[in-house]
């Protein structure tokens, strides 16, 4: 019997990285293919260049309507989805991921995205694949350990096919999700994420996902610089992160109820879009041009604020959708300010600016979800370039030590501690959870 649930259970790791492969894919050629419908482009950003004042300020809140609307629907189901919800289930196992709920929040994603909604396409892969490995998990008949693990492969497959990185996608499950090295999570996620992005690659290749580049450190005293900025991304992931709360507070009233505070949301949105066009979307398309030093420091100031502003309104007011990859883009700005800052200041001697402008997506990201060492592989495998690993370890350790001194929450643990779930690593290799009267 043992045997037989051995097999069941890697039976289920292969259908869930290829279902999250596959939704990864389908999401992608759907929303190239409304781009290119709407106005011809290859992209949202592109097509929002191309559209009218009217149609930036109408699209984005007609998408957050549609997303609201969506929210609805999916709130009458039973369960709850989000990549907190997801941590909740692996560590718990008392969570049902609705596969339902899954598809009705994704499609409200999707609306958001389409329409120039500023969220992240990752929340809803990864949610994704942690709710297809409840179901098949369910449909297998696995017992709860084997759901648990299954789950946690399914967010890793997820990650994996979102970001072309499978280290990544391992260390995500392994520092955000479970927060500790878990030896049973590790072989069938590994198993999903290679799994996962080799399927992915297959139809949209194997180049990194900005492209390859070749970054170096300059000197050994530049880690100093590093550190630095490693300093400066906390500050700025914790000041989005307080904004994010913000907006929450101020949407989240009764006297405006679903849908129509993602339509007011998504007009905001729209606002911002209508007059810097690179915040439309999850921000992939300008946080390449950040990497490639082609914005101007007024610009990137520009850019970084109106990127937070308009991912708080499409996020905050119920649009659903990740702020994994609009933080990148916010940390890519910081890092680009910060080397050209350095750069007029010492000279050409300091390194290149994009070698900051990834450090700095990368100091974001440690920033917000405490794991530095996911963040630091993640800028590595969508860069491809091993020469800045050591400024990589650097800025990403010392932005999530400072911003785990100013707030021990990260931005996913602050959800969960939101509806009354609160946990703490400890030495022994596990997690004290305990729930507060706030539970729902």
């Amino acid at each position: 019997m043992r045997r037989q649930g051995q097999v069941r259970f890697f039976l289920g790791v292969i259908l869930v990285s290829f279902g999250s492969a596959a939704f990864s894919l389908a999401l992608r050629a759907s929303l190239s293919a409304v781009a290119r419908l709407v106005a011809d482009a290859s992209d949202i950003v592109a097509a929002m260049h191309t559209l009218p004042l009217a149609a930036r300020i109408a699209l984005p809140a007609f998408g957050g309507l549609l997303a609201g609307l969506t929210a609805i629907l999916a709130a009458r189901g039973q369960g709850s989805q989000g990549v907190a919800d997801v941590m909740e289930a692996i560590i718990l196992g008392r969570v049902r991921l609705s596969m339902r709920v899954t598809l009705l929040k994704s499609l409200g994603s999707w609306f958001a995205i389409a329409t120039g909604g500023s969220v992240g396409r990752e929340g809803p892969l990864i949610q994704f694949g942690g709710a297809f490995g409840s179901f098949a998990g369910d449909r297998l008949g696995l017992d709860p350990q084997s759901m648990k693990l299954l789950i946690a492969a399914g967010a890793a497959a997820g990650f994996a096919a979102a970001y072309n990185t499978p280290l990544a996608a391992i260390l995500f499950v392994l520092e955000v999700v479970t927060g500790v090295f878990v030896i049973d999570a590790i072989v069938p996620s590994l198993i999903a994420a290679a799994i996962a992005t080799a399927l992915t690659r297959v139809v949209a290749g194997d180049a990194p996902l900005y492209g390859h580049r070749t970054f170096a450190l300059s000197a050994p005293p530049d880690l100093l610089a590093y550190a630095l900025l490693g300093v400066v991304c906390a500050f700025a992931a914790r000041g989005f992160m307080r904004l994010l709360s913000a907006g929450e507070d101020l949407f989240h009233r009764p006297s405006l109820p679903l849908p129509g505070r993602a339509a007011v949301g998504g007009l905001i949105t729209g606002l911002v879009v209508a007059f810097v066009p690179e915040v439309a979307g999850n921000g992939y398309e300008p946080l390449k041009a950040v990497l490639d030093g082609r914005f101007a420091a007024g610009f990137l100031v520009l850019l970084f604020a109106a990127k937070a502003f308009a991912t708080t309104s499409s996020v905050a007011s119920g649009s659903p959708g990740g702020v994994f990859t609009p933080s990148m883009l916010m940390g890519g700005c910081v890092g680009s300010l910060f080397g050209q800052g350095l750069t007029h200041l010492l000279g050409a001697s300091v390194g290149s600016i994009g070698s900051y402008a990834l450090v700095g997506m990368a100091a974001a990201v440690a920033a917000s979800t405490h794991a530095p060492l996911m963040a630091a592989v993640l800028a590595f495998e969508v860069s491809g370039d091993y020469a800045v690993v050591l400024p990589l370890a650097v800025a990403t350790a010392v932005a999530a030590a400072v911003s785990r001194a100013m707030n021990a929450e990260s931005i996913y643990t602050a959800e969960l501690k939101e509806k009354g779930v609160e946990w703490d690593v400890t030495l022994e290799g596990g997690r004290r959870v305990r729930r507060t009267e706030h539970e729902s």
